[in-house]
């Protein structure tokens, strides 16, 4: 999961201080997210998964589909 969410932060060449300031956290705390150090909170997932126009199943490593589910 961890270098899922470095991968597309890098993908959009972000830095984690940009995650940071979205997630409305110190870019320690968003650092401590990526290297695993940290549980994510479901909220937080939420957020990124969003911003990553993903699914969190992604995130978390549970499939392989980067493509978000469709919104009921």
């Amino acid at each position: 999961m961890y270098r899922r969410l470095r991968d597309l932060r890098e993908d959009k060449d972000l830095l984690q201080k940009d995650l940071a300031e979205y997630l409305h956290c110190s870019q320690v705390c968003y650092s401590h997210y990526e290297m695993g150090k940290r549980d994510i909170p479901t909220e937080v997932l939420i957020k990124l998964s969003s911003y990553h126009d993903t699914s969190v199943d992604y995130l978390l490593g549970l499939t392989n589909v980067k493509t978000p589910y469709p919104r009921r």
